[in-house]
């Protein structure tokens, strides 16, 4: 193990969500019934804990996920990204797109330009 920083992020729906952060390229590394830990093949780490409470219209949890393939991953996504159109070249250097999770956090993608 390496020092880092993981973002824990509720889910009503535990099996939801993590067929959402699949789509991402995330894996399931540990399910401790209420509590899964998913990584990517690149070191990227998320924790979802289950929250029935959880308010899908002020949620104020967020990420950024740091993805080369940010521009295949913005098509998966089209439709369901904040922005119409997919990734898009930003002026702050970065290609990147942003979506809703399940549970309302904003999940940003993106790499640089």
């Amino acid at each position: 193990m390496t020092p880092g920083l993981t973002a824990v992020l509720p889910a009503a729906d535990l099996d939801h969500s993590t067929t959402f952060y699949a789509r991402l390229g995330f894996r399931v590394d540990a399910d401790h019934g209420d509590y899964r830990l998913l990584s990517t093949a690149l070191g990227a780490t998320l924790h979802l804990r289950r929250d029935a409470g959880v308010d899908r219209l002020a949620n104020p949890c967020g990420v950024y996920l740091y993805a080369a393939d940010v521009e295949a991953l913005g098509a998966a996504f089209v439709g369901e990204t904040i922005e119409p159109g997919g990734a898009e070249a930003k002026p702050w250097g970065m290609t990147e797109f942003s979506l809703s999770d399940p549970d309302g956090a904003l999940v940003r993608v993106g790499w640089p330009s």
